[in-house]
């Protein structure tokens, strides 16, 4: 039977084996995770930034809000259509007297013009918008139009009650205006003389020229239509 001095010498070199075993486990499982440590930081830093866009978030183009302060998209300009258009006094839908960039509106009478506004102003205080549906016109646009009256109406008799040539139209002159819509017509027939504007033509309740004295004389009589209008001759 071992003495109890041989036994204390057997743990103590079984003890420091032991140590060393466990020493060496632990180095090993130590240096396992640092090395997939750094292997994971070293791909984390070498993968470049991507920002979010449509294609990575699964979005489309539609679906991804323009920034708060992106500037609205530019309008469309307004077009003009050949030599007929604008430039010779044809007007778009719902043009103002105050249409400075029409020349229909910037080449009337300005005495007409100052007239107008006046007055447009004052009827929108009471509701009423005035429309300009014809105001200056070219002498090529003139005849245009005087070409459809005549095959509208038939013949060109028929026609000068309606449209007058270029050489005797007051439009082409810049001394006429067409006014609308049916509530503008209302109101100027009503107040047009405050400001000097007058309905000429019984036939034409919306074709006003400037008379400057009907703010003290009232307007004129009223020809039938512009066949009864001396300066049409």
């Amino acid at each position: 039977m071992p003495s109890r001095k041989s036994a204390r010498k057997a743990r103590r070199r079984v003890v420091p084996t032991l140590l060393t075993g466990l020493a060496a486990v632990v180095a090993t499982i130590v240096g396992v995770v640092v090395h997939q440590s750094l292997e994971s930081s070293s791909s984390s830093a070498a993968a470049p930034f991507s920002p979010l866009t449509p294609s990575s978030t699964g979005a489309s183009s539609s679906d991804v809000a323009p920034p708060p302060d992106a500037p609205p998209p530019p309008e469309r300009p307004r077009e003009r259509s050949g030599p007929l258009g604008e430039a010779d006094g044809a007007v778009p839908d719902d043009a103002s007297v105050f249409d400075d960039e029409l020349p229909a509106v910037a080449n009337l009478d300005p005495d007409l013009l100052d007239a107008l506004r006046e007055a447009a102003s004052d009827a929108e205080d009471d509701g009423v918008r005035m429309v300009v549906n014809s105001g200056w016109r070219s002498a090529a646009y003139q005849e245009h139009l005087l070409q459809e009256a005549v095959a509208e109406h038939g013949s060109e008799e028929e026609a000068a009650r309606w449209v007058s040539t270029p050489d005797t139209s007051l439009h082409v002159s810049g001394d006429a205006v067409d006014i609308g819509p049916t509530d503008a017509m209302d109101w100027l027939s009503r107040h047009g003389a405050d400001y000097g504007l007058c309905q000429i033509y019984d036939n034409e309740p919306w074709h006003y020229e400037l008379r400057p004295d009907a703010a003290d004389d009232g307007c004129p009589d009223r020809y039938d239509d512009p066949t009864q209008d001396p300066r049409m001759q």
